[in-house]
């Protein structure tokens, strides 16, 4: 196996490992806003993730002033998206959070082909339609109707999309470490959403002493700051640096198969039959994806002599 084969397989199986932690941090994500509000649970998540990446700033230095304006651009979009994320899954079910987050899969290949004139291939093409059809199956099941919290979901999809394609275009052509990236990025959230919780929050600080169960609450910041932030968000940069926006959200794509199954276990939300062959569906697109079938390549004809 070659260097960029094997690069490419690293990839493949962090971000697989991404939509696993991705999908389980819906649940989590609604456990914890059980004990504080959206604006103070991203402020923590954030300003802990940015204190331990810090270092890695160091590795910035000597950009460009573009270079600079793009890694802050992405860290903005980042904002928006876990704002629209978090205030979503208040106001819906982990279930469906994790469904309507899975559009991005459909969005990427439009906005990676309209931006960055990366016209998908047909395979890919035909993972997106099948993840599509596995993500409206997992929805339908039982009553699924559209509120705030839904919507929310979908702006942090859209989002999520140009985010991908706007990351691979700003480190595309550059040595731009991910760990950096990561650090940055999560620096920008993190002074966006302490000054958003300082404007809206009226005692923050007194309010997170008094949390009540802290030992849950704070397992459940303990793994959205190690799993959901610190190893995604650097699977996430690592990747889309040695593969393509739609290859990274295919594979992501399989965030409702978690998500469901771990609101199953985790909330009691109940999953269908339906459902499963939904999930098993969008499981099935990102094998597709992610592997280079012979029988879609056309044969070489033989040489005629």
């Amino acid at each position: 196996m070659d260097s960029q084969r094997k690069s490419l397989l690293v990839s493949d199986l962090m971000l697989l490992a991404v939509a696993v932690v991705w999908g389980t941090s819906y649940g989590v994500v609604k456990s914890a806003l059980v004990f504080y509000p959206v604006l103070g649970l991203l402020a923590l998540r954030f300003t802990i993730t940015f204190v331990l990446l810090s270092p890695a700033l160091r590795q910035l230095a000597g950009l460009s002033w573009r270079e600079y304006l793009g890694l802050l651009s992405t860290g903005l979009l980042l904002l928006g998206i876990f704002l629209s994320e978090t205030f979503g899954v208040l106001h819906t079910s982990a279930t469906n959070a994790a469904f309507l987050i899975s559009l991005c899969v459909m969005l990427t290949p439009l906005v990676e082909w309209i931006w960055l004139n990366r016209r998908p291939t047909r395979l890919e093409w035909l993972a997106v339609g099948i993840s599509m059809v596995g993500a409206a199956l997992m929805a339908l099941h039982g009553e699924f109707g559209m509120n705030v919290g839904d919507a929310l979901i979908l702006l942090a999809a859209v989002c999520r999309a140009v985010q991908v394609c706007l990351v691979k275009r700003v480190v595309q052509c550059s040595q731009i470490p991910a760990l950096a990236v990561t650090a940055l990025q999560s620096g920008v959230v993190a002074v966006g959403c302490v000054l958003l919780a300082l404007i809206t929050l009226p005692t923050p600080m007194q309010s997170l002493a008094e949390v009540s169960g802290p030992t849950a609450f704070w397992s459940y910041i303990a793994y959205l700051v190690l799993a959901c932030t610190l190893f995604a968000f650097f699977a996430q940069n690592y990747a889309i640096k040695r593969s393509n926006p739609t290859r990274v959200s295919l594979l992501m794509g399989s965030e409702p198969l978690f998500g469901g199954l771990f609101a199953m276990l985790w909330l009691n939300e109940p999953i269908t039959v339906q459902g499963w062959i939904g999930g098993g569906l969008i499981f099935a697109s990102c094998i597709l994806a992610s592997r280079k079938w012979s029988f879609w390549r056309p044969k070489a004809t033989a040489a005629v002599s």
